[in-house]
């Protein structure tokens, strides 16, 4: 799956449009590679995004083309989140 679809659908990230916009201005990495919106996920990849003033790492547990809101949390595992100075 799409690293720009992957984001919408988990709900990391509300819009596609915006998901490619982050990778492209390189603020993904995927397994420490740096990453497009193009760049194919695979469940057990870690990512880590660049959120404003936050580091957030997390491991992706499902890949699924659609989900419920509910459920959406249950595609990854947020395993740390960092503030930058």
């Amino acid at each position: 799956m799409r690293l720009d679809k992957f984001l919408k659908v988990s709900r990391l990230i509300k819009r596609r449009t915006l998901a490619k916009e982050v990778a492209d201005q390189g603020r993904i990495t995927i397994n420490g590679n740096q990453a497009k919106a193009s760049s194919t996920l695979t469940a057990g990849d870690e990512l880590v995004i660049k959120f404003g003033q936050k580091l957030v790492t997390i491991h992706i547990n499902d890949l699924r083309e659609t989900v419920k809101k509910e459920e959406a949390e249950s595609l990854y595992t947020v395993v740390k989140e960092e503030k930058l100075n």
